[in-house]
C-alpha cells in the first residue's frame, strides 16, 4: 500500500486523492481549534509560505479525541483557520486517529514509522505526559498519536520519513523539511 491509494474529506464533502500530492513534500498533521499546540497554525502557514514553491505542501485534519478540543465540524474549523491564523494550506475534515474509527491515511501513517520516546524533560512535556497518562493512557502504548499536532514528514516518492511529537521544534521540523527540498 501507498500513500497515494488513500482518499480524505475535504471540510464540503468533496473526496480527494492522495495522487493529488505525488511528488510533494507533505507534513501532515492531526489538529485542533482549542489546543495548547494551536499556536502551531502559524509557525506551519510560515513554512507553507516559505517553502510551497518548492513543492512542500501541508494537510491539517482536525481531530477531537484530545480533550475535546475541536468541537466544531470541518467547516467552522477550517474558516476559523483562514480567519484567525491565516492559513493558506489545506484543511480537511474532522476525522479519528485512534481506535476502532481511525481514519485509513492516519493508521497508514502511524505504522510507517516508529513512534519516538515520550520525553519527559521540560515543564510542558511533562504536563502533556501527565496529561496523557491521567486521561488518555491507552495512547501512550504503541503507536497511537498521543495528542494534537502530531506531524508526519512525508517525501517526494511517498515515503514517510519522520514522525514529530506535538512538542517538537519547528525548528527541526524544517530542518527535516530543508533536507528533502
Amino acid at each position: 500500500m501507498s500513500i497515494y491509494n488513500y482518499l480524505v474529506q475535504k471540510p464540503n464533502g468533496d473526496i480527494l486523492s492522495m495522487e493529488t500530492y505525488r511528488n510533494k513534500i507533505m507534513l501532515i498533521t492531526n489538529t485542533a481549534s482549542q489546543c495548547q499546540f494551536t499556536y502551531q497554525y502559524e509557525d506551519m502557514q510560515k513554512l507553507y509560505e516559505k517553502y510551497s514553491p518548492q513543492g512542500f505542501e501541508i494537510l491539517a485534519f482536525p481531530c477531537d479525541q484530545f480533550g475535546n478540543q475541536n468541537p466544531e465540524d470541518g467547516v467552522t474549523t477550517s474558516n476559523q483557520c483562514k480567519l484567525q491564523y491565516g492559513v493558506a494550506y489545506s484543511v480537511f475534515d474532522k476525522v479519528q486517529v485512534n481506535g476502532n474509527q481511525t481514519h485509513a491515511l492516519f493508521n497508514y501513517l502511524k505504522h510507517e514509522v516508529d513512534c519516538p520516546q515520550f520525553e519527559q524533560q521540560t515543564m510542558q512535556q511533562k504536563m502533556l505526559y501527565n496529561r496523557i497518562q491521567e486521561h488518555y493512557p491507552d495512547y501512550l502504548i504503541g503507536r497511537n498519536i498521543r495528542w494534537n499536532f502530531t506531524k508526519f514528514l512525508v517525501d517526494q516518492n511517498g515515503k514517510v520519513i519522520q514522525r514529530f511529537e506535538p512538542d517538537a521544534s519547528m525548528l527541526d521540523v524544517e530542518k527535516a523539511i530543508e533536507s528533502l527540498l
